[in-house]
């Protein structure tokens, strides 16, 4: 969106993303930008979890025993 505003033409961003058609681009374009403000409003925020400790079990130690 920042190229756009800075007047860089809509076919070239094409080119620089690589897209067969400008309409594809175009979509990106001008996805309207308080509808990405309010989605982005309704997610809950990130909390990163503690990373737990992988535990063997029975079943899967038995599993592995048997091959």
């Amino acid at each position: 969106m920042e190229l756009l505003q800075a007047g860089v033409d809509c076919s070239v961003i094409a080119l620089w993303l690589g897209h067969d058609s400008i309409e594809t681009t175009q979509t990106y374009l001008h996805a309207h930008l308080e509808l990405k403000e309010a989605a982005l409003a309704k997610l809950k925020p990130y909390e990163r979890e503690r990373a737990k400790r992988f535990r063997l079990n029975d079943r899967l130690l038995e599993f592995l025993n048997a091959l």
